[in-house]
């Protein structure tokens, strides 16, 4: 899978940042419990990654709203 935002912004459609991170929460859980076989935790590991990048993804959109609304005000004194 390529770091291009692709899937970020497709499961940012059906994943919401609080269902993302709660999903990852528990693939770490299941990751650190260890007692997977070596499939089963690439899998784990690439869901990880996937649910990652998803919450990135909201995290830097709420930045940039954040940004534009502080910037707003400060702009319309000058």
């Amino acid at each position: 899978m390529t770091d291009d935002g692709t899937a970020a912004s497709a499961a940012k459609g059906t994943l919401g940042y609080e269902q993302a991170r709660d999903e990852l929460i528990e693939v770490v859980r299941r990751l650190e419990a260890g007692g997977t076989s070596l499939e089963d935790s690439l899998a784990l590991w690439e869901r990880g990654e996937e649910l990652a990048k998803v919450c990135r993804h909201w995290l830097e959109g709420a930045r940039a709203r954040l940004d534009a609304a502080l910037a707003g005000p400060a702009e319309d004194e000058a």
